[in-house]
């Protein structure tokens, strides 16, 4: 039985591809049904009282059966489902009675329960769509109650079995054992319940349980297979000799790069791992039906991904009570649409699959035959049987597109997941030929290996083939024998993951897999024996999966890992950089009083959407694990609005570091996950433009004491820059994208600016030349500020430009009066992005050698809190991004010569004597008692002037050396290594002598001189 749900017992073969059919009030037995294998059902649980009780409640009181509605309506010449088919139609049907409408009552459930439990066929007919199938359901319900009526007076002999279906076949309405077994079983039922009322017949036909049943049969047959197939495929290579450089291709190391298909190339490369007989430098093959594996296979990974939850809601999904599904009510836009269209997805992506498996089978049998030395080795009816199945399906796929369109006939989702069906069926067997004569062409070169070595000596023998020099050991040359001959020996190693493969099958191959007397009738009981390994109905098909897995995930082929694009490590040297830095900016900010704040790395998505205009599109989603949706913060300022909302906090003056995250295209100083150091005033109790400028004061103490060099803050105002846009007669809804144009500018030439306005923006050329005439101006604050408030100016005609250029002139004044206003520039191409700056914003650029782009930013942000209470709090702020600060204090390192520290030991502890260990951690330990940075070795007096100098180098001012004479003596000898003194002291001296000695000199530089 499966596990425990609700204190039953259930097993539902895979949770029915994981469904979650488990929800439904009885303990169905599907039970074996996706599994692909048998029809046979497990007893269901027999405490059905309290389910019956509870569909009971929601019955109607008064149910009226109908008459049979398929006394008129007959389907001439129609086929009858298979088994699989009218099973998988049975467990949607009875799913979806027991999680839909009320009006259903218990018998209709239980019933159908019934019919699977004990394997009777309902004879459903195989037609091209739904209502037609589902039709004949409920016609043979009522088929059913006249053969039971048939049954009044007949004595029926007892059988022993226990009644459930076996997977041997299944009982038709004239078996007259199962009839009486579920006659026996629905006992409790009148015969006057068979039948249907008008809501059950709308709940049925509504369900699209036949089409949808199928496809979940064939899906996860499919999903069961894409790793092995991937195993397959490698074998086929090595079989085959193939050239799989292109596995190990930059191609899948891109940024833009399919993820499924990247992860396939990984893995071959995992299975392939240590293989010898890949990339054969004679012999091999170098086919396009090799090098398309990693995109046939991702391809077909990704559509079965992204099918799965199509599926499952159509699984689950359940028609409005008493709306029948009409031909109007599923049209183009229907639900039903969408299965269909998600299912011809899979089938073109299932497609190349089958195709480049046959060209491998193919080619595997040419060598086979070959050197088989004949062409009885492999019988040709096989190939043919194959071949012609293929060349079918394809046919079939041609026509699959129609088929989703809907037709005067109503709709052939039936008949299309019955290609999907077809197409996954013909796949599954032509993996297991393909592994099968992969295996062959294995066994044979493994042979050919072995009487190589016994054959050297003799030469070249007429009509062999040769085993591919790339098999031979890497790097060795062989021997010679007496006669001059090679005796060199051709190693036979397979990768690591096709070894796992080929001996857990091997082990469950009726004629074992070795290639000794190879023949057709040998071939044939391989093809058989491994056709029914690749079933998922069989538990060695999950532990060859996991045996797959476990290579695939030991990631032993990348013998070096790599680091995420867009992310970087940093090393100790960099680190020491940072910790600087980070000491630097936080004495700043907390000398201006700040407070330190932290946040989630992540937040609901709904607080960061509709709060970065167009860069929205760079936040990075996480992927939904059926709970909250979230996304990774893309700055530290919309996480400190929503902490002040959130907290009804009105005042506050805080600083934040943290780590940032963008899903940006990764570029010399542009990372995905970053630093940012935010200092922010928020509060309406503050005079005009006072908070503004502490801001700035802040951001120019911050650069200055960093001393990485001259740069310039460009300034300017939302208010100022949206007014200019309105007197040039561009439209307020094409605000923000002029923006974005005019914020290029620092980059790009007004040409291009402006070509982009007109072309792609939608402004007229007019428009576009005003605004070029006022956006390049530039210049000293004060003084380009007089220039814009002369007489004639067009920005005095403008209300909100005149606000504008009084703030900025009082902010002017305080920035002169702190004297900082000459690293200021007034700038109106400055065009900040962000949707929620209101006034002064501002960017920092490097202005030396390195080219790192904006160093920090920020800005006015009044409206953001409102956004999330309602209730406006003012605020400003500067966020540093302190990654390029890095990249310039690093190059400033290296242009100046020196060797960045990366400790701050101060006292290096040498002991003479490696038996003098416990008096080493005495001393050492009397020094971090005395709070003294120390480190100690024991080493041979010899070592010493070594130690001295790794000292040196490391930049540790203080060494203290004992050795035994000194230790006897109860003295220690204190070693200035940059003065190159050295003075003897006695041992309860040594802690106070050196604290004294360091206070003296100060803080331990951190760059080594």
């Amino acid at each position: 039985m499966g596990k425990k749900e609700g204190g039953r017992a259930i097993s539902i073969g895979e949770e029915c591809t994981r469904w979650k059919l488990t929800k439904s009030v009885f303990t169905i037995a599907v039970w074996r049904l996706l599994k692909c294998g048998g029809i046979n059902g497990e007893a269901i649980g027999s405490d059905h009282s309290s389910s019956l009780d509870q569909l009971a409640q929601k019955a109607p009181k008064n149910a009226t059966i109908i008459p049979d509605p398929t006394l008129n309506s007959t389907v001439e010449g129609a086929k009858l489902m298979s088994d699989v088919e009218e099973r998988a139609t049975l467990v949607v049907v009875l799913h979806k009675l027991l999680i839909g409408q009320p009006g259903i009552r218990p018998f209709l459930p239980f019933f159908l329960t019934e019919v699977l439990r004990l394997g009777i066929s309902l004879e459903l007919p195989s037609t091209v769509d739904d209502s037609a199938v589902l039709l004949g359901l409920v016609g043979s319900i009522y088929k059913v109650k006249a053969a039971l009526e048939s049954l009044e007076g007949v004595a029926v002999k007892e059988d022993s079995e226990n009644g459930v279906a076996e997977a041997f076949g299944i009982s038709q309405l004239t078996d007259t054992i199962a009839l009486a077994k579920l006659k026996t079983s629905l006992q409790k039922f009148r015969l006057g319940d068979f039948g249907v009322t008008k809501e059950e017949l709308a709940a049925i036909e509504s369900s699209s349980a036949a089409s949808v049943g199928i496809a979940a049969v064939s899906y996860y047959i499919l999903s069961s297979l894409t790793h092995v197939a991937d195993a397959v495929a490698a074998m086929s290579c090595e079989a085959l000799l193939a050239n799989t450089e292109s596995f190990e291709s930059d191609t899948y190391k891109q940024v833009f790069v399919h993820k499924s298909v990247a992860d396939v190339a990984s893995d071959l490369i995992s299975i392939l791992f240590s293989s010898k007989l890949i990339n054969a430098r004679k012999g091999g093959v170098d086919a396009e039906f090799i090098h398309s594996i990693p995109a046939a296979h991702g391809s077909l990974r990704d559509s079965i991904k992204h099918f799965a939850p199509r599926l499952r809601i159509d699984v689950n999904k359940v028609e409005i009570s008493g709306k029948k599904k009409t031909s109007e009510a599923t049209s183009a836009a229907s639900p039903y649409s969408l299965l269909t269209s998600s299912l011809l997805s899979v089938l073109l992506s299932l497609w190349p699959n089958i195709t480049d498996s046959y060209k491998r089978v193919t080619k595997i049998l040419e060598f086979i035959r070959v050197e088989g030395k004949g062409s009885d080795v492999i019988g040709s009816n096989w190939e043919a049987d194959i071949g012609e199945s293929v060349r079918s399906l394809k046919d079939e796929l041609q026509a699959a597109a129609s088929k989703v369109a809907v037709t005067d006939n109503g709709r052939n989702e039936v008949l299309l997941s019955r290609d999907f069906s077809s197409a996954v069926e013909t796949w599954r067997k032509l993996l297991a030929m393909e592994l099968s004569v992969a295996l062959a062409a294995l066994a044979i070169r493994e042979n050919a290996g072995k009487s190589s070595v016994q054959d050297a000596g003799k030469g070249p023998q007429t009509g062999d083939m040769p085993v591919a020099d790339g098999n031979t050991k890497a790097g060795g040359k062989g021997t010679k024998g007496k006669d001059g001959s090679d005796k060199r020996k051709k190693e036979f190693v397979l990768g690591k993951g096709t070894e796992v493969v080929r001996r857990y099958i091997v082990a469950h191959l009726t004629e074992g897999g070795n290639g000794d007397s190879l023949d057709s009738g040998k071939m044939s009981v391989w093809s058989k024996d491994l056709d029914k390994l690749l079933n998922p109905s069989v538990p060695e098909l999950k532990t060859l999966v996991s045996e797959i897995k476990k290579v695939v995930e030991s990631n032993e082929s990348r013998r070096l890992p790599k680091i995420a694009k867009g992310t970087r490590d940093f090393k100790p040297e960099q680190m020491a950089i940072r910790e600087k830095a980070f000491g630097i900016i936080v004495s700043v900010f907390k000398r201006h009083g700040a407070v330190a704040l932290d946040t989630p790395v992540f937040e609901l998505r709904e607080t960061l959407m509709g709060k970065y205009g167009e860069d929205s599109k760079l936040i990075y989603d996480l992927a939904d694990q059926g709970g909250e949706i979230l996304s990774l913060r893309y700055d530290l300022t919309v996480p400190f609005a929503r902490y002040l909302a959130m907290n009804k906090v009105e005042n506050m003056k805080r600083y934040h570091i943290a780590r940032v995250y963008r899903r940006d295209n990764p570029a010399k100083g542009r990372y995905r996950e970053f630093y940012q150091c935010d200092f922010d005033i928020a509060g309406a109790q503050y005079p005009s433009m006072i908070p503004d400028f502490e801001v700035l004061k802040v951001l120019t103490e911050m650069l200055d004491e960093l001393d990485i060099g001259d740069y310039e803050v460009k300034l300017n105002h939302r208010k100022f820059l949206d007014g200019m846009l309105e007197i040039c007669g561009v439209p307020s809804s094409k605000f923000r994208s002029i923006c974005s144009a005019i914020d290029k500018l620092d980059k790009t030439p007004w040409e291009q600016v402006r070509k982009e306005m007109v072309e792609e923006k939608g402004l007229t050329a007019e428009v576009a030349d005003k605004i070029g005439t006022l956006v390049q101006q530039r210049g000293s604050p004060l003084a380009l500020l007089e220039e814009l408030k002369r007489e004639g100016s067009p920005f005095l005609d403008h209300s909100g430009s005149v606000a504008a250029m009084e703030e900025l002139g009082t902010l002017f004044r305080y920035l002169k009066a702190s004297k900082c206003i000459n690293n200021i520039v007034f700038d109106l191409s400055l065009a900040r992005g962000l949707d929620y700056y209101t006034g002064v914003i501002y960017e920092a650029v490097f202005k030396g050698t390195t080219q790192v782009g904006s160093i920090a930013a920020g800005g006015r942000y009044d409206n953001l809190v409102g956004m999330f209470s309602g209730k406006q709090v003012p605020a400003v702020g500067v966020s540093l991004g302190i990654e390029r600060v890095f990249a310039i204090m690093e190059q400033q390192e290296q242009d100046r010569n020196k060797v960045v520290r990366t400790n701050q030991t101060e006292v290096m502890v040498v002991v003479l004597g490696r038996e003098l260990t416990d008096v080493a951690i005495e001393l050492v330990t009397e020094l971090w008692a005395g709070k003294v940075k120390a480190e100690f070795v024991c080493i041979a007096r010899a070592k010493l002037a070594k130690e001295i100098t790794s000292a040196l180098a490391s930049g540790i001012p203080w060494m203290v050396i004992a050795g035994e004479d000194e230790l006897k003596e109860g003295q220690v000898q204190l070693k200035n290594l940059e003065a190159n003194e050295q003075t003897k002291i006695p041992r309860d001296r040594m802690v106070s002598e050196l604290q004294k000695h360091l206070a003296t000199s100060g803080q331990i530089p951190t760059v080594v001189q």
